[in-house]
């Protein structure tokens, strides 16, 4: 880190870490239990990882704080990675409600984890942190037709910096780690796409924000072990990145 670098705080989040239905909606998803533990109704293996990437993150120079969120309800109800414009925002579990009841999800579920989560950046810039937000996911190995045999991805803006350089730089750390990890740029989904960083690069200026999700194909993390490993990994990979500034 460079002499007079402002150092960083690090926020994890997990907008897709488990399956809750809130008691209130519960009608709504009878004999859904096969969708809800299936990944469309969350990211399997996500929660596990995001605790420990913040638990091994140390101490380092660079890094002065580190805060980490993670969501339980299920994204059939509200995907708290979408926008409240998305089409996406409500599944069709949810999206034929009266409206005063979607509204009451978006109170209760959704506004509530969202505004913590800008406020937590907001309060850092202001105190003159630098803030690097990481957004753990999981995707499917076999989505449709397409067969994603890649192990990661990491997803970010191509147009800002300092983002692109941090995010590129991670990339390369996790692919010469041992094991080497085969680790995609904008794959499976593309960083500027609809969610909740690309809201938040909106907010905030890229010199004080940069906001990266992490997706991990779900078979890897299949395990309690394999999550640690994972998050100890990503942990391990990040921190030196952060460092170079």
């Amino acid at each position: 880190m460079s002499a007079g670098a402002k150092r960083w705080a690090v926020l994890v989040t997990c907008e897709h870490g488990g399956n809750d239905v809130p008691e209130w909606l519960a009608d709504r998803f009878v004999d859904a239990e096969e969708t809800l533990a299936s990944h469309r109704g969350w990211d399997p293996g996500a929660m596990g990882m995001t605790k420990n990437l913040c638990a091994s993150l140390g101490f380092s120079p660079a890094i002065c704080s580190s805060t980490h969120f993670e969501a339980k309800t299920s994204r059939l109800v509200a995907d708290l990675n979408r926008s409240e414009w998305s089409p996406a925002l409500f599944s069709e579990f949810t999206r034929d409600l009266p409206a005063d009841q979607r509204d009451l999800i978006l109170e209760r579920h959704y506004r509530p984890y969202r505004q913590r989560v800008e406020r937590t950046v907001r309060s850092d810039v202001d105190a003159g942190m630098r803030v690097a937000h990481i957004s753990v996911h999981t995707f499917t190995p076999v989505l449709g037709a397409e067969r994603r045999a890649f192990d990661a991805g990491i997803l970010f803006d191509p147009a800002r910096e300092p983002e692109a350089t941090i995010a590129r730089r991670w990339i390369e750390a996790l692919r010469a780690g041992e094991p080497a990890i085969d680790v995609r740029e904008n794959q499976p989904y593309l960083g500027t796409d609809d969610g909740l960083t690309t809201h938040l690069r909106s907010v905030f200026d890229a010199a004080a924000y940069i906001g990266i999700e992490v997706e991990v194909r779900n078979d890897l993390v299949s395990e309690y072990d394999e999550e640690i490993a994972w998050g100890t990994r990503l942990a391990k990979t990040v921190v030196p990145v952060l460092a170079m500034g």
